[in-house]
């Protein structure tokens, strides 16, 4: 709860208004999508990965039914070999846990360190896209616009490609 808290006075202080869906522990984008949550909006899938030598990790956004080609994401961004970041990694990076991963981390992402790969396909999304508040007890719906201002007031490197 605290973690949601941090996220929704964050949101409040930038003036970004939000809606928030409250819900039992998910930890699948399966578990959310019977939850029905996907006819408020769009769900957005966060992945979390590093590179071969842990020294860049990446926050990659992408809608739900999507699937990410790791050789081709790595040609794309110019990295190593990709894998999936431990959950101590994550807990390290971005004061995450399993199942919470969400673009509001870089709130807990002091050094900035993590990049953001965000599917172009979002970026023109209309409807409201659907992440976690650092739990994943609820679902916040806003505007890709209002995600973007966050990230760009955080300061965290982001770029929109095709996935």
């Amino acid at each position: 709860m605290q973690a949601r808290r941090k996220v929704l006075d964050y949101l409040d202080q930038m003036g970004l208004a939000c809606r928030i869906s409250e819900h039992p522990a998910v930890y699948t984008i399966e578990e959310m999508e019977k939850l029905g949550l996907d006819k408020i909006g769009a769900i957005v899938k966060n992945l979390f990965l590093r590179d071969a030598k842990g020294k860049r990790h990446f926050l990659v956004m992408m809608r739900q039914d999507k699937k990410v080609d790791l050789k081709g994401l790595q040609a794309k961004i110019g990295s190593t070999p990709l894998r999936f970041a431990s959950e101590e990694r994550l807990e390290k990076c971005l004061g995450l846990t399993k199942g919470a991963v969400s673009p509001f981390g870089i709130l807990n992402d002091e050094n900035k360190a993590v990049e953001i790969i965000i599917d172009r396909e979002l970026r023109s999304a209309t409807e409201l896209l659907g992440v976690h508040p650092n739990d994943n007890t609820a679902t916040v719906w806003m505007s890709m616009a209002d995600l973007e201002r966050v990230m760009t007031e955080r300061g965290n490197a982001f770029a929109y490609l095709d996935i």
